[in-house]
């Protein structure tokens, strides 16, 4: 055998090698709060007994150094694969851990940074997510709710107007374009996974709720040494939907609504808005989507939190000074966008009425959790940026993103010059989307392209002076911004705002399973192109990108967000802020 051979040959069996040696939970490089509950698992393939297996942690047994038993499960679900497991475990002291697995002759190494926190130097922290903001969004919302005179904004946005930036990337463990529950997760735990997976690393068990879990911000607030701290959550999407859910959740499958609304019973954030009231009813009640006969929102009621179905109720219970735990759900699905609710009154506005904006509830939240002597942890989430991006809606993204920034506003409102509450906002990934030029009516031509202005024939879109919450009063004008998108199903395209409710961009074949094409009713206008799709036949909308997103920070431990970072950095500043790495054992 030639010696290029016998090296090809080596290499293949090195490669197959490692692709069935251990895999370690927590993954390598992984950075671990001191004093944060985790699970460590170790999966070996072709089920070895127990005892013919070794892991170590810095050469001690496991046990010793994260403390609780050791659990060891051969052919794990029926399968070809045996796991050794510490659940719950924790490493108190700072410093560089190597874990060591071997079986039958293969071994693999991982290495964890456990990090450490100095004294806490914020009482609160306020985490803003944009779903899905990107660097257009923040542009187009400038433009519209501040205005533009030769080339100068007529102001600043408040989601702008901070002291720290930094560019966050946001890639997972399994792709370079993650999802909201995967990058959320990364935020509130401060561990990198895949995507559908919140507060867990995805290892190969069948039940969604048992693989590898790591602790959350929320639940580790509420073991603050200090005290335990309030815990706020608040949305204009479903309260089950990724975001939102990544400050209490433990699952590989997202859509584990169920399951999730009793993760939010058992942390118990003292303020809870946002829609999705159909998982927390019992069966039995017209609309549930349960599968049992729980009722959240009794039991919720029977801990001691008032109940809010309405933006009036959830105002009135603001108001009042012993009101300190809020459950405030305000649609059966998403909470309707600013455009819908304020100005053309579609999506669910007749069937919901009184429902509140991002910055309403995120006031009413503040008045509440600044009651806690012990601080608070906050995230907002301005989820429909993302909802509408995906389905090709510039006007209501923009509106949605200026939305944030009043709730950013009335959070810098209250933080004033305390100098002790630490304010971010972020997006958890991007969209592929683009500020390029304005759609101008007036420009002669019959074909859309005719009356897209580029470079100087732009000019500047001729929207009203927008109101005091900053939206111009009609998005419907004649020379508008022309807000595009990078990936895209088949889908046709007038460069005219969706007046009569939220684009649906493709629609299913009928006959053909997964299959969608242009959504024809968009199809008919005197200017509506027919776009070719850039995406595979089975999406029916936008798509995330890879790109970094942009975080801006105020407050004490925001000097810290600097240059680019993992988006895991964002967990890892906020428990230096808050000193959550000596946090007490029960």
């Amino acid at each position: 055998m030639s010696r290029k051979l016998l090296s090809v040959c080596f290499l293949t069996l090195a490669a197959t090698s490692a692709l069935h040696a251990q895999t370690i939970y927590p993954l390598d490089r992984a950075e671990i709060l001191a004093g944060s509950r985790f699970d460590l698992k170790v999966e070996f393939p072709g089920s070895p007994r127990q005892e013919d297996v070794t892991v170590t942690v810095n050469g001690a047994a496991p046990a010793d150094v994260l403390g609780g038993p050791v659990a060891f499960v051969e052919k794990e679900d029926g399968s070809d694969r045996s796991a050794l497991w510490i659940r719950g475990g924790s490493i108190p002291r700072p410093g560089t851990y190597k874990v060591e697995a071997s079986a039958g002759g293969r071994s693999r190494t991982v290495s964890w940074e456990v990090f450490g926190t100095p004294e806490r130097r914020a009482k609160n922290v306020i985490l803003f997510i944009g779903d899905g903001l990107s660097v257009a969004h923040r542009t187009a919302a400038r433009i519209l709710s501040k205005g533009m005179k030769e080339g100068r904004y007529g102001g600043e946005l408040a989601i702008d107007d901070m002291p720290a930036m930094a560019l966050i990337s946001t890639s997972g463990t399994d792709s370079i374009v993650t999802d909201s529950a995967n990058a959320m997760s990364a935020y509130t735990t401060g561990h990198k996974t895949c995507v559908n997976a919140l507060g867990v690393y995805c290892a190969l068990n069948k039940n969604t709720l048992e693989h590898p879990k790591v602790e959350t911000i929320g639940e580790l607030a509420k073991r603050h040494p200090g005290g335990p701290m309030a815990v706020g959550v608040v949305t204009n999407t479903e309260i089950e939907d990724a975001t939102p859910a990544g400050i209490v959740s433990h699952t590989r499958r997202r859509s584990d609504y169920n399951d999730i609304v009793e993760m939010f019973w058992a942390v118990k954030p003292d303020v809870i808005m946002g829609g999705g009231s159909v998982n927390f009813l019992p069966k039995s009640t017209l609309g549930s989507k349960r599968v049992d006969d729980q009722n959240f929102v009794a039991k919720f009621g029977e801990a001691g939190y008032r109940f809010a179905p309405t933006a009036t109720a959830m105002k009135a219970a603001a108001a009042d000074p012993s009101t300190t735990k809020l459950l405030g759900l305000f649609n059966t699905g998403n909470v309707d966008g600013a455009l819908d609710l304020k100005f053309l009154k579609k999506g669910t506005v007749d069937k919901f009425p009184d429902q509140p904006d991002v910055a309403e509830e995120t006031r009413a939240a503040l008045d509440i959790l600044s009651r806690s002597p012990t601080g608070f942890v906050l995230m907002v989430e301005s989820g429909r940026i993302d909802k509408y991006s995906h389905s090709l809606d510039p006007e209501r993204a923009i509106y949605d993103t200026i939305m944030l920034d009043n709730a950013v506003k009335a959070a810098k409102d209250f933080a004033g010059d305390r100098n002790d509450t630490l304010i971010m906002v972020v997006g958890d990934h991007a969209h592929p989307v683009s500020v390029v030029g304005t759609y101008d009516d007036d420009r002669p031509g019959d074909k859309l392209r005719d009356k897209l202005g580029v470079y100087a024939e732009a000019g500047f879109p001729n929207y009203e002076a927008p109101g005091p919450e900053g939206y111009p009063p009609s998005v419907d004008v004649s020379r508008r911004i022309a807000f595009v998108f990078g990936a895209y199903p088949d889908f046709c395209d007038s460069g005219k705002p969706y007046l009569a409710g939220e684009n649906v961009p493709a629609v299913p074949v009928p006959g053909k399973r997964n299959v969608y094409a242009a959504n024809e009713r968009n199809c008919s206008g005197p200017m509506a192109v027919r776009r070719e799709g850039n995406l595979g036949f089975d999406v029916s909308q936008g798509v995330h990108a890879a790109d970094d997103v942009v975080l801006t920070a105020t407050g004490p431990g925001s000097e810290l967000f600097r240059g680019r970072m993992d988006n895991t950095r964002v967990f890892r500043i906020m428990a230096t802020a808050l000193g959550l790495a000596a946090a007490k054992k029960e």
